[in-house]
Protein backbone atom coordinates (compact mmCIF):
# COMPACT_ATOMS: atom_id res chain seq x y z
CA UNK A 1 0.00 0.00 0.00
CA UNK A 2 1.23 3.34 -1.16
CA UNK A 3 1.73 6.23 1.70
CA UNK A 4 -0.78 8.70 1.94
CA UNK A 5 -0.08 12.26 2.80
CA UNK A 6 -3.10 13.18 4.91
CA UNK A 7 -3.53 17.26 5.27
CA UNK A 8 -4.36 16.78 9.07
CA UNK A 9 -3.56 13.40 10.64
CA UNK A 10 -3.90 11.18 13.74
CA UNK A 11 -0.68 10.63 15.69
CA UNK A 12 -0.03 6.75 16.31
CA UNK A 13 -0.93 6.90 19.47
CA UNK A 14 -3.85 8.93 18.24
CA UNK A 15 -5.51 6.03 15.95
CA UNK A 16 -4.29 3.49 18.71
CA UNK A 17 -6.69 5.23 21.46
CA UNK A 18 -9.90 5.72 18.69
CA UNK A 19 -9.34 2.90 16.98
CA UNK A 20 -9.21 0.36 20.51
CA UNK A 21 -6.40 -1.00 19.54
CA UNK A 22 -2.52 -1.10 20.95
CA UNK A 23 0.15 1.12 19.02
CA UNK A 24 1.89 -2.10 18.27
CA UNK A 25 -1.00 -3.54 16.64
CA UNK A 26 -0.75 -0.24 14.40
CA UNK A 27 2.44 -1.06 13.46
CA UNK A 28 2.30 -4.35 12.21
CA UNK A 29 -0.91 -3.57 10.31
CA UNK A 30 1.44 -0.85 8.98
CA UNK A 31 4.23 -3.44 8.10
CA UNK A 32 1.38 -6.23 6.51
CA UNK A 33 0.05 -3.09 4.16
CA UNK A 34 -3.21 -2.78 5.97
CA UNK A 35 -2.54 0.76 6.60
CA UNK A 36 -0.90 3.63 5.40
CA UNK A 37 1.00 6.73 7.07
CA UNK A 38 2.84 9.48 6.30
CA UNK A 39 5.74 10.69 7.96
CA UNK A 40 5.94 14.28 9.29
CA UNK A 41 9.16 16.11 8.67
CA UNK A 42 10.34 14.90 12.22
CA UNK A 43 9.84 11.39 10.82
CA UNK A 44 6.66 10.66 13.21
CA UNK A 45 3.93 8.70 11.84
CA UNK A 46 0.39 10.50 10.88
CA UNK A 47 -2.54 8.60 9.85
CA UNK A 48 -5.66 10.09 7.43
CA UNK A 49 -9.12 9.46 9.22
CA UNK A 50 -9.68 6.77 6.99
CA UNK A 51 -7.87 4.26 8.73
CA UNK A 52 -9.76 4.93 11.38
CA UNK A 53 -12.44 3.00 9.17
CA UNK A 54 -9.79 0.68 8.02
CA UNK A 55 -9.04 -0.84 11.19
CA UNK A 56 -12.71 -1.38 12.36
CA UNK A 57 -12.95 -3.67 9.21
CA UNK A 58 -9.64 -5.69 9.64
CA UNK A 59 -10.70 -6.18 13.69
CA UNK A 60 -13.94 -7.23 12.44
CA UNK A 61 -12.78 -9.69 9.74
CA UNK A 62 -10.31 -10.87 12.63
CA UNK A 63 -13.05 -11.60 14.78
CA UNK A 64 -14.79 -13.39 11.94
CA UNK A 65 -11.83 -15.43 11.57
CA UNK A 66 -10.68 -14.19 8.29
CA UNK A 67 -6.70 -14.73 7.88
CA UNK A 68 -4.89 -11.37 7.09
CA UNK A 69 -4.33 -12.29 3.74
CA UNK A 70 -7.33 -12.28 2.46
CA UNK A 71 -8.12 -9.19 4.28
CA UNK A 72 -5.08 -7.65 2.87
CA UNK A 73 -6.31 -8.59 -0.37
CA UNK A 74 -9.67 -7.42 0.01
CA UNK A 75 -8.62 -4.09 1.37
CA UNK A 76 -6.48 -3.72 -1.80
CA UNK A 77 -9.23 -3.75 -4.05
CA UNK A 78 -11.08 -1.02 -2.62
CA UNK A 79 -10.23 2.54 -3.89
CA UNK A 80 -7.40 4.20 -2.21
CA UNK A 81 -7.31 7.41 -0.43
CA UNK A 82 -10.91 6.91 0.39
CA UNK A 83 -12.73 5.55 3.34
CA UNK A 84 -14.49 2.09 2.95
CA UNK A 85 -18.17 3.11 2.96
CA UNK A 86 -21.51 0.28 3.38
CA UNK A 87 -20.98 -0.80 -0.33
CA UNK A 88 -17.46 -1.75 -0.39
CA UNK A 89 -18.32 -3.14 3.28
CA UNK A 90 -21.02 -5.40 1.89
CA UNK A 91 -19.12 -6.79 -0.55
CA UNK A 92 -15.75 -7.65 1.53
CA UNK A 93 -18.81 -9.24 3.70
CA UNK A 94 -20.49 -11.29 1.41
CA UNK A 95 -17.13 -13.08 0.25
CA UNK A 96 -16.25 -13.52 3.90
CA UNK A 97 -20.04 -14.74 5.22
CA UNK A 98 -19.49 -17.70 3.09
CA UNK A 99 -15.99 -18.90 4.62
CA UNK A 100 -17.64 -18.07 8.02
CA UNK A 101 -20.68 -20.45 7.25
CA UNK A 102 -18.82 -23.33 6.64
CA UNK A 103 -16.58 -22.68 9.34
CA UNK A 104 -19.40 -22.34 11.56
CA UNK A 105 -20.56 -25.71 10.00
CA UNK A 106 -17.32 -27.92 10.44
CA UNK A 107 -16.92 -26.37 13.93
CA UNK A 108 -20.40 -27.89 14.53
CA UNK A 109 -19.98 -31.07 13.14
CA UNK A 110 -16.55 -31.71 15.45
CA UNK A 111 -18.71 -30.80 18.26
CA UNK A 112 -21.29 -33.67 17.16
CA UNK A 113 -18.21 -35.94 16.84
CA UNK A 114 -16.25 -35.12 19.98
CA UNK A 115 -19.25 -35.95 21.76
CA UNK A 116 -19.81 -39.42 20.50
CA UNK A 117 -16.02 -40.02 21.25
CA UNK A 118 -15.59 -38.01 24.40
CA UNK A 119 -15.40 -41.09 27.27
CA UNK A 120 -12.62 -43.18 25.35
CA UNK A 121 -9.80 -40.61 25.14
CA UNK A 122 -7.57 -42.83 23.52
CA UNK A 123 -8.15 -41.16 20.04
CA UNK A 124 -6.46 -44.49 18.68
CA UNK A 125 -9.64 -47.03 18.34
CA UNK A 126 -9.99 -48.67 14.62
CA UNK A 127 -12.77 -46.76 13.68
CA UNK A 128 -12.75 -42.80 15.55
CA UNK A 129 -15.14 -40.32 13.86
CA UNK A 130 -12.41 -37.64 14.76
CA UNK A 131 -8.67 -39.41 13.58
CA UNK A 132 -9.59 -42.34 11.38
CA UNK A 133 -13.60 -42.08 10.00
CA UNK A 134 -14.16 -45.61 8.83
CA UNK A 135 -10.66 -47.23 8.70
CA UNK A 136 -9.91 -45.21 5.73
CA UNK A 137 -6.20 -45.05 7.04
CA UNK A 138 -5.96 -49.04 7.46
CA UNK A 139 -4.41 -49.20 3.88
CA UNK A 140 -1.60 -46.96 4.63
CA UNK A 141 -0.10 -49.78 6.85
CA UNK A 142 0.29 -49.59 10.75
CA UNK A 143 0.94 -46.27 13.19
CA UNK A 144 -0.12 -43.00 13.53
CA UNK A 145 -1.40 -41.21 10.34
CA UNK A 146 -3.68 -38.25 10.14
CA UNK A 147 -6.87 -37.30 8.22
CA UNK A 148 -7.57 -33.94 7.49
CA UNK A 149 -11.11 -33.14 6.46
Amino acid sequence: MKKVRPVRGLSVGELAARAGVNVSTLHFYETKGLIASSRTSGNQRRYGRDMLRRVAVIRVAQRAGVPLAEIAAALDALPSRRTPNAVDWAKLSAVWKDALEARINALAQLKDELEGCIGCGCLSMTDCPLRNPGDALAKDGPGARLLEG
